[in-house]
């Protein structure tokens, strides 16, 4: 700690409500602009004491102290709270003992054997999502391909971790996430948000208990047909009804299952979708490295669908994905609240402080990537990794609760995005935007329409 103790520099606020409503019109130009100007550490300032404060770190180092180094002082609290409206109790929003035993349960199903045994199912739905585009093709007719990523995933998902087809649900779970992640959205920009039990008769608030409830009826009746029909058939949801608890005996009950599943139905579909839509939004405004792309597709797939040993074969299709990521993270900022009071480079952070983290901001530190802005795959070739700080990227958080799915997701991608990229490339729709909306997860606003066109 500096001998005074000082806060790290940034902008003062007289209120919260000035804060929040600054960080609501536009959070991640709030961010950048303060890294611009304060530097790798900043605290935005809003009351009069230092607890009534936020502190960003951008610095690998510093995301690496809160995430892995002393990553026991920092604790999801207050942020990941406001999450539980529509998360529950799961893995995304849980701490201590609970949520390690929730991770053991549920870390088998993520095993990397049982993962690229997925391999042709993923391959399969999107097949049969090509399929549904031949009119689109033959026509020019546009289609808005964040909408069709998210059915694509859905279908992957409920089939690779439930077991089931979710396909005839896309479009009512799609629109019922969205309701839930901006409700969960304004929740974050409040001061005190009322309890969920509190009745609040705002449009917003009857909109999102109506999503909820129609979600709480696909996941419960989920799990009642799977508890009647006794089935086993190997995904995360049989593991899950199987397991036991190692003291009591017990079975998870079904308001446990319901969190688990829900955690598991919105980050294993939406922030995937979240990353094909950038990817071939990216792909379409820079067609040298869709050629590029194409070239490889061409020369080692020859055609045909690719498998799960392809991959390997297949570096740049990775690096298309990882730095459209790197553009474009889906969980694009994250944050936690100091436990006790602690130092990072120097400034103080008073116990009880929220620190926030982003990977859109860090992985435009112009210190660690040459001409931040451009999409450039070739930064994740094998030689220019090498050297590059762990937390430079990091699109699947770090530490204890790096992403479980980090595997899966990256398989998926991959899979899709080599068996797609074969068959079509997209064209933009002139005059239509294409603007990020920082909600939970980094969906492009309005959509990406494109037409299709042959490879």
């Amino acid at each position: 700690m500096t001998p005074n103790g000082h806060l790290a520099p940034g902008p003062r606020h007289r209120t919260p409500v000035g804060f929040l409503r600054t960080m609501r019109r536009d959070p991640i130009a709030m961010l950048m602009d303060a890294a611009r100007c304060y530097g790798d550490v900043v605290t935005f300032r809003y009351g009069p004491t230092p607890r009534w404060s936020f502190t960003l770190v951008v610095h690998p180092e510093h995301v690496k102290h809160i995430l892995q180094d002393n990553n026991h002082n920092y604790v999801r609290g207050v942020i990941f709270g406001r999450v539980k409206v529509l998360a529950g109790d799961g893995l995304i929003t849980t701490e201590g003992e609970f949520w390690r035993r929730q991770r053991r349960l549920a870390q088998p199903a993520f095993h990397r054997a049982r993962i690229g045994a997925l391999a042709t199912l993923m391959t399969e739905a999107t097949e049969t999502l090509l399929a549904r585009w031949a009119p689109h093709a033959a026509s020019g007719a546009p289609l808005d391909v964040a909408d069709e990523m998210k059915r694509l995933t859905l279908a992957i998902a409920g089939r690779a971790l439930f077991g089931i087809d979710l396909s005839d649900e896309a479009d009512r779970v799609s629109r019922d996430v969205t309701i839930g992640l901006e409700f969960v959205n304004r929740r974050m920009h409040q001061i005190l948000p009322l309890p969920m039990f509190v009745p609040m008769p705002t449009p917003a608030a009857l909109r999102f208990r109506r999503s909820r409830r129609a979600l709480d009826r696909i996941v419960y009746g989920i799990i009642a047909e799977r508890r009647a029909s006794g089935r086993d058939t190997g995904d995360l949801l049989s593991m899950l009804l199987a397991t036991r608890d190692e003291e009591t005996g017990e079975a998870m009950s079904d308001r446990q299952l319901r969190d688990e599943v829900m955690t598991f139905l919105f980050a294993g579909h939406e922030t995937t979708a979240v990353a094909l839509s950038w990817t071939w939004y990216l792909l379409s405004r820079h067609p040298e490295i869709a050629g590029r792309l194409a070239d490889e597709l061409r020369r080692v797939l020859a055609g045909r669908v690719p498998a799960l040993e392809d991959l390997p074969a297949l570096p740049y299709t990775r690096q298309v994905i990882e730095e459209a990521m790197r553009l474009y993270p889906p969980a694009w900022g994250n944050g936690r609240q100091a436990v006790a009071e602690d130092t990072i480079d120097g400034f103080r952070i008073p116990a009880g402080t929220l620190v926030g983290f982003s990977p859109y901001v860090t992985h435009r530190h112009p210190a660690l990537w040459e001409n931040p802005e451009a999409f450039d795959p070739d930064r994740f070739a094998p030689e220019r990794t090498n050297g590059r700080p762990r937390y430079a990227y990091f699109p699947f958080g770090g530490g204890p609760h790096r992403c479980i799915g980090e595997d899966f997701a990256l398989l998926e991608a991959q899979l899709v995005v080599a068996t797609i990229a074969q068959r079509y490339r997209f064209d933009l729709v002139p005059g239509h935007p294409v603007v990020a909306q920082p909600l939970v997860t980094l969906r492009p606003r309005d959509g990406v329409l494109a037409t299709l066109r042959a490879a």
